[in-house]
């Protein structure tokens, strides 16, 4: 990290004389980039570490290329010679879906909905006009291979992990079938491929987009249903009627012909199966194979987002074997295994976390249980070693941004959490009263505080439990 932290403080000098202030690590989404924000006084930058060259030139080439046509992205400033690292305006730290999320379902948040429809039918005509799509991630369109490989992305990362018996070869038939069906050639644009709330940040009230690398030439209403059936923002079904018909009037006006509206939204709510298969695909393959928690526990809001669409729109005869997987898929028996159990205030079930020193001894469980998890911490390169860290805890930044960045801190939790997640939710079943999970290290004052606080925050979203939580070993932390 260190290497990585000088590169890019070599390119920051590229752009200003004045020694950065604070160099903050961004958390990391789905994709493996690395992001920072730079922060000099009042001003402040991101920089962006990834070893995909191909990725990073992807989005340079579309940001300068947007950027000069007047679009709102955030504009790249500086560039390494190798393309590893890149330097771009920050646009601030506030998506839409934040917006959502504090202010609800308001006029003021719909408002922002417009905008950014308003401004994706630029993106796309007026974006797409010149652009070499040469310079693309992926493929250079969204046809029926891209559609093809969605589907097939689908099925192995969330249907076949589901083991429900099926005809294979009838399927795959009906994918193609699919496939055909939503390639159509009518009113090919760019396509952002990724356009969802968090991906729109809001800066003085307007709106601007980020994370569109992966865009490519293709059908104009896939990136609408995008945004407008992602599964966290949960948006009414007014809103989605209306703002689709938003949509297609702001793009109809930059159109040299006229939209076959029925046509038009045959199209989009074929897209928005899509991509609500799609994305539980991604949610498969980042929480079911790679186990991030973050995608374990949106599987059910996918699954049910797929439910309500199936409710209002129904496939065609044509795929009956696609048909009636889809109707199990969406069953309580599915919903129930991505569903964890969730606490209410008449639930028993207390779980204490405990960090410790080992050189003090275990805590005592005085509950009727008589005892619970021990996790050893001492595996993980301790941060006390280091003068920067000695007289910092667990409960400080720069501590917590070493043990995630440069230990091997998240693995650990992750497997970790793969155990205790099964006590829990047996416990939960069975009206248990007590848990108590313990962490210790050598000191009981870096390592075992930030695991003991981060499993307390897990346990509290996951499954909103009462959790008491104690750092025994307060008094001989080093000060």
């Amino acid at each position: 990290m260190e290497d990585k932290i000088e590169q890019i403080k070599n390119l920051y000098n590229t752009l200003s004389s004045s020694a950065w202030d604070e160099l903050q690590k961004i958390p990391q989404s789905g994709g493996d980039r690395i992001y920072f924000r730079i922060i000099q006084g009042s001003d402040s930058w991101i920089a962006t570490y990834n070893l995909n060259l191909k990725e990073n030139k992807a989005f340079i080439y579309f940001a300068e290329h947007f950027h000069a046509k007047g679009l709102p992205v955030p504009k790249v400033l500086a560039i390494s010679e190798d393309h590893r690292i890149y330097i771009q305006e920050d646009l601030g730290v506030v998506s839409l879906l934040e917006v959502l999320e504090q202010e609800g379902k308001t006029e003021h948040t719909y408002s922002l909905f417009q905008k950014s429809l308003k401004a994706l039918a630029q993106l796309q005509v007026k974006g797409g006009e010149g652009l070499d799509y040469n310079e693309c991630l992926t493929s250079k369109e969204f046809g029926r291979h891209s559609i093809l490989t969605d589907l097939l992305y689908y099925k192995y990362y969330f249907l076949d992990t589901l083991q429900y018996p099926y005809d294979k070869q009838t399927l795959i038939d009906e994918f193609e079938l699919l496939s055909d069906q939503l390639a159509s050639k009518q009113f090919n644009h760019f396509l952002f491929r990724d356009f969802q709330s968090r991906n729109i940040i809001v800066h003085n009230d307007e709106v601007f987009f980020i994370d569109f690398q992966g865009g490519m030439q293709g059908g104009l209403s896939y990136d609408v249903a995008s945004l407008l059936w992602q599964a966290k923002a949960e948006l009414p079904d007014e809103w989605k009627t209306k703002l689709l018909d938003y949509y297609i009037s702001e793009v109809q006006l930059l159109l040299p012909t006229k939209i076959d509206i029925a046509q038009f939204k045959k199209q989009y709510y074929g897209f928005v199966l899509l991509r609500l298969l799609q994305v539980l695909g991604a949610y498969g393959f980042r929480g079911l194979f790679e186990r991030k928690a973050h995608f374990l526990t949106s599987i059910p809001l996918g699954l049910n987002n797929l439910k309500h669409f199936l409710q209002l729109y129904r496939l065609d005869t044509d795929t009956p074997v696609f048909a009636g997987i889809l109707d199990w898929m969406v069953g309580e028996e599915v919903l129930q295994r991505f569903t964890p159990i969730i606490a209410d205030e008449k639930t028993p079930l207390v779980i204490t976390i405990n960090s410790f020193s080992y050189k003090k001894g275990l805590p005592l469980d005085e509950s009727e249980n008589g005892g619970g998890f021990i996790f050893d911490m001492r595996g993980i390169l301790n941060p006390g070693r280091f003068d920067n860290y000695k007289k910092l805890s667990g409960l400080d930044k720069p501590v917590q941004d070493f043990l995630e960045q440069k230990t091997k801190m998240n693995t650990f939790l992750n497997s970790v959490w793969d155990l205790i997640d099964i006590t829990v939710e047996n416990y939960l079943s069975r009206d248990f009263a007590s848990l108590q999970i313990n962490f210790g290290c050598t000191g009981g004052q870096h390592r075992s505080v930030f695991a003991a606080e981060q499993t307390a925050r897990h346990l509290k979203n996951k499954y909103k439990v009462k959790v008491v939580l104690e750092h025994t070993n307060t008094l001989n932390w080093v000060k």
